[in-house]
């Protein structure tokens, strides 16, 4: 069964030039990972679009074949050098995996 991975970030930091740049940084560096870690479905990485004094500022919705493929991702090395950035230009996370 596919499990939809979903995490929510707020950017560290008040300079919205800043934040727009780890935004794309991180984007670009999960986004990456496609091709590479073996299991994921789709990937997609959004910035907030509304409410931006309450939301969080970017979402990561990925789905993976399974929950095995799911694990797999959070271990493989090349993510765990793009988590290792995203916990420099972030604050707060906030995640939950569902089926797909």
């Amino acid at each position: 069964m596919a499990i939809r991975h979903i995490v929510m970030w707020t950017l560290a930091g008040d300079d919205d030039a800043a934040k727009d740049e780890a935004a794309a940084e991180i984007g670009a560096r999960l986004e990456g990972l496609i091709g590479v870690v073996p299991g994921i479905q789709s990937l997609r990485v959004s910035r907030n679009a509304a409410f931006a004094d309450v939301n969080y500022d970017l979402v990561l919705v990925s789905v993976h074949d399974d929950v095995a493929a799911l694990k797999a991702y959070q271990v493989h090395p090349v993510h765990s050098e793009v988590a290792a950035y995203i916990r420099s230009v972030v604050e707060q996370r906030a995640s939950i995996d569902i089926e797909a």
